[in-house]
Parts: structure tokens; sequence; C-alpha cells
């Protein structure tokens, strides 16, 4: 088990620092590297971001799709509110190479499967079966 494994603070602290020494011309012990974990974590940040992202989309369909199903609740306002700071949030993640990767069809239908039957003893209007926004507008300013 290498230390990427036990312990990934000390692990990236050390990475890091052996990285920028190169960087900055020095010579290091090309062994001391652990490239091939290097290399993965690197790619996972790009994951998470694309992870992240998609997550936010969905919980913002799902609240839009909330007040849009039941806008004489309550917390009608609230949902909508909620659905624009996760939108900013997911504009914030969001990078031009996530969108050949962002399946919005599948965010929908998992945001309408999320969606309950009924709020306060009240049945949902009915709701477009596929994605009625683009994800640039998902992702625009409104």
């Amino acid at each position: 088990m290498s230390e990427c494994d036990t312990d990934i603070l000390i692990w990236s602290e050390r990475q890091g620092a052996l990285l920028r020494r190169i960087a900055a011309g020095e010579l290091v012990n090309s062994a001391d590297l652990d490239w091939p974990n290097i290399a993965e974590e690197i790619e996972s940040v790009g994951r998470s971001d694309l992870a992240a992202t998609k997550s936010l989309l969905r919980q913002a369909l799902v609240h839009m799709m909330k007040a849009e199903a039941w806008p004489l609740e309550r917390e009608a306002p609230s949902w909508r509110a909620d659905a624009q700071l996760l939108r900013a949030r997911a504009r914030d993640h969001f990078s031009p190479s996530m969108r050949q990767r962002i399946d919005l069809a599948r965010l929908y239908a998992e945001a309408l499967r999320a969606l309950p039957e009924s709020l306060a003893g009240q049945a949902p209007l009915p709701l477009p079966p596929t994605c009625p926004v683009s994800l640039d507008d998902l992702l625009g300013e409104d």
C-alpha cells in the first residue's frame, strides 16, 4: 500500500513539493515521484468537478420542477431561489470540455424520478417528459 492510499494529505504535500522543485529547475530523484498516482489524482480532479457540476444541475432541475409541479405550495418561491443558487454554483464549476460529457436528458430523467408523488396530499401538475431547457439555458444568467 502506498502513502497515497494511507495518508493522502502527506502524500500530496510531498509530491507537490517535489514537482515545485522540478519546476524551479532543481534536480530531484525521480524515484521519489509517484507518477502513476500523480496522474490518477490529476485526472480525478477533472472527474470530481464534472460530477459536482452534474449533481448541481440535477438538484437545480429538481427544485425547478417542484416549483413547476406545485406552484401554489408555500415553498415554491424558495425552490425557485434554490434552483437559481444551484445553477450559479454549476456555472462556477462548469468548463467547456464538460459540455459533451453532460447528458441533460439523463439528468432530467433522474430529476423526474426524484420528485415525490405528492406534496401535502396534492398530486403534481404535469411536467414535460423530456427536458424543456437546454444546457445553455440552465447555465445562463437569469
